[in-house]
């Protein structure tokens, strides 16, 4: 009975991301996927829970609408970024390594890729969301990590777009607020509070498959550390950004600490 739903939750992302794709094909511009990513991942969770018959209430309620308000700010950040820069370099280099044969091959390694990735990332909605109603010392932990880690990427973000802003800014590598401490504090910040989310939904839940709620937070720090986020973002950020070199020497690449002097 708990495939039916999670096969549902997965049917309703890939329609979703169908439909995202559909509108690209007008410029090919394959940025547009990026705010429907959060959404998507909240989609697969509510689109679970109402096929499962689950009570949307208590603990199980706030652990989606947690995950909304995460789902809504990135959006909206990320639409504000693509509105003000245009297309992402990063689908930039993809469509024109692939030429004419973009347009459709973009719907299985952009979209739904991330179709898939987005109900991966969201086990501990599927497992919380069909979990207890009442949470316990584990869970009131998540959801203290949950805060921590989305104000920390709500300021690292401000920060950034904040730098981006002054026109000195142009060529210059941002190295204070969170980013003295960090290299990518959103990145942190985004890692942080869906590991909140997991400890949640494995206080919800019931049994082994508890514990598959973990895999959706595993998952999207290796993403994050070694796919789409810190990898991918500093792949020429150097040749950009010729400070960066002294920047990466002295600042975690991930995890916030005080600078390395020397």
């Amino acid at each position: 009975m708990l495939l039916t739903p999670a096969l549902l939750a997965f049917a309703a992302a890939l329609l979703l991301l169908t439909a995202v794709w559909a509108v690209h094909l007008g410029d090919e511009d394959a940025s547009i996927v990026d705010p429907v990513w959060g959404p998507a991942i909240v989609l697969v969770g509510l689109t679970n829970a109402l096929a499962a018959g689950a009570s949307l209430r208590g603990a199980r309620l706030l652990l989606l609408l947690c995950a909304a308000a995460w789902a809504l700010r990135l959006a909206w950040h990320l639409a504000r970024r693509h509105a003000a820069t245009g297309e992402d370099r990063r689908y930039r280099k993809m469509r024109e390594a692939r030429g004419e044969r973009w347009w459709w091959q973009s719907l299985f390694v952009v979209f739904w890729l991330q179709a898939a990735l987005a109900w991966v990332v969201a086990l501990p909605l599927l497992v919380g969301g069909l979990g207890a109603s009442g949470v316990g010392l584990l869970g009131s932990f998540g959801f203290s990590l949950f805060a921590v880690g989305f104000g920390f990427e709500c300021v690292a973000d401000g920060q950034l777009a904040r730098f981006k802003a002054r026109s000195e800014s142009a060529g210059r590598v941002l190295d204070t607020g969170l980013w003295r401490l960090s290299r990518h504090p959103n990145y942190f910040g985004e890692a942080l509070l869906w590991w909140g989310l997991g400890l949640v939904a494995l206080d919800l839940g019931t049994g082994a498959s508890a514990w598959w709620a973990l895999l959706g937070p595993a998952a999207l720090t290796f993403l994050l550390l070694r796919v789409s986020g810190v990898v991918m973002t500093e792949a020429d950020i150097t040749d950009r950004r010729p400070e960066y070199k002294e920047y990466v020497q002295r600042t975690n690449a991930f995890l916030p600490g005080p600078p390395r002097s020397g």
